[in-house]
């Protein structure tokens, strides 16, 4: 690649795009509805979530000074995040708590991001993101989900048109907004089945699992804070539906 063409290349990362008409957003907010509502099709599009999640966790583990051991993906749209380091203190309550915000945060900066007109730069900002995630997987179902979405990501960025990419990314930005709300309930619903009971654990593993929740990430965080795990479940709340209407104003232009 030339001088010429690598400048080519970053005015268009950098540069901006139209955004679709008022009505294609709002339908891209439908579609992505429909991906995160139905119980059937969410058990597929909750892994999109899941790397979301666990990614939560490892960069935040990372950004408080704690080793990150691995990350794993499961079939289940379950996940765990492995660190080393303190047990305890603010390093290890910010790790615990970066998970179930995560997707609603990235859909929030992603709605930023194209309001602003920089679409394609948030198609290969996200690129970037999965292809550091995958450095971290240790496990073949993670590799193969995370290589998926990368590989989604890079064919919509270099083969599509830009009517098909402003799609694509407000799409995703949708999904990652409304499905960034569901786990929080899920979550909460599991809590009511388990009683509310959690057994400890060292405090260096987080994660998500999908058929239950002894040991959440709500309840690692009261036992680190001494606060109640029904008080993180709120913040959990607040987080997702914040970043929904503040993201869905900014997609639509409001």
């Amino acid at each position: 690649m030339d001088t010429t063409e690598a400048t080519a290349l970053w005015d268009r990362v950098v540069g901006t795009q139209p955004a679709p008409s008022a009505w294609l957003v709002a339908a891209t907010g439908i579609v992505a509805l429909a991906a995160v509502a139905p119980r059937g099709i969410w058990l597929v599009t909750r892994n999109a979530v899941t790397i979301a999640h666990e990614g939560g966790h490892g960069l935040v583990a990372l950004l408080a000074g704690r080793r990150l051991e691995g990350i794993r993906l499961h079939s289940d749209t379950s996940g765990l995040t492995v660190s080393r380091g303190k047990p305890s203190g603010l390093g290890m309550i910010l790790t615990a708590a970066a998970g179930y915000p995560a997707a609603s945060l990235l859909g929030l900066g992603g709605a930023w991001l194209l309001s602003t007109g920089h679409i394609t730069a948030l198609l290969w900002l996200a690129t970037a993101l999965l292809a550091a995630m995958l450095l971290m997987i240790r496990n073949a179902y993670g590799v193969l989900t995370v290589v998926l979405s990368g590989s989604l990501f890079v064919l919509v960025s270099w083969l599509a048109g830009p009517a098909v990419q402003a799609l694509f990314a407000y799409g995703v930005v949708w999904f990652l907004l409304l499905g960034g709300v569901r786990p929080a309930f899920e979550l909460q619903a599991k809590r009511k089945q388990w009683g509310g009971a959690a057994a400890p654990r060292s405090g260096v593993v987080v994660g998500r699992r999908a058929g239950g929740a002894p040991d959440s990430d709500a309840d690692q965080l009261a036992r680190l804070t001494n606060l109640p795990a029904v008080v993180w479940l709120v913040f959990f709340h607040v987080i997702s539906l914040c970043a929904l209407t503040g993201g869905g104003r900014w997609l639509l232009g409001l």
